[in-house]
C-alpha cells in the first residue's frame, strides 16, 4: 500500500519509523532527519510544535534501527540500498566485538607481562654452606656499629 493511497487513520497506526521507511522506499530519495520527520509531521497532519519535541526521538530511533542508515552526507536511506562500506555508523553489536577484541588482546599482553615477572615468594633455604657465617643485623643495630 503507498502512503498517497492512505488514510490519516491508517497512518496514525504506524510508527514514525515504520512511515520513515515508506517515505525513503517510494521516494527513492535520501533525507536528512529534519526534512524526513517535517514530512511524516505532514501527512500525520500534526501541529509544528511537535517537530520541536520530538526530533530527537525520531533521530534515536532512526538510529538504533537496523533498517536505516546514516550517510556520510548526513542523509538518512534505507541499508538495503547500500553496501557497508557506505556507512558511517557500525552497530552496537559491531562495537561490542571489536571492545572484545581488544580486552583479549590486553588479557594477552598482561599475560606475556605476568609470566616474565616471577614474584613468587621463595623459602630461604639456610642449609647453603656458602652462607652458613652470614650475620643478619636489623637497622637499628647497623646505626649502633657505626
Amino acid at each position: 500500500m503507498s502512503l498517497k493511497t492512505m488514510k490519516k487513520e491508517e497512518l496514525e497506526l504506524l510508527s514514525n519509523k515504520d512511515i520513515a521507511f515508506m517515505i525513503l522506499e517510494e521516494s527513492k530519495r535520501k533525507l536528512n532527519t529534519a526534512d524526513l520527520f517535517k514530512k511524516i509531521i505532514k501527512l500525520l497532519d500534526l501541529p509544528e510544535s511537535v517537530f520541536e519535541k520530538k526530533i530527537a526521538d525520531f533521530y534515536t530511533a532512526l538510529s538504533t534501527d537496523k533498517r536505516f542508515i546514516l550517510l556520510d552526507n548526513g542523509k538518512w536511506d534505507l541499508r538495503t540500498n547500500h553496501t557497508s562500506d557506505k556507512v558511517i555508523r557500525i552497530s552496537d553489536d559491531e562495537e561490542d566485538e571489536e571492545e572484545d577484541e581488544d580486552l583479549e588482546q590486553q588479557e594477552k599482553e598482561d599475560e606475556i607481562e605476568e609470566d616474565s615477572f616471577d614474584d613468587t615468594d621463595e623459602e630461604y633455604d639456610d642449609t647453603n654452606e656458602d652462607l652458613k657465617d652470614l650475620v643478619v643485623i636489623d637497622e637499628d643495630e647497623l646505626e649502633l656499629e657505626q
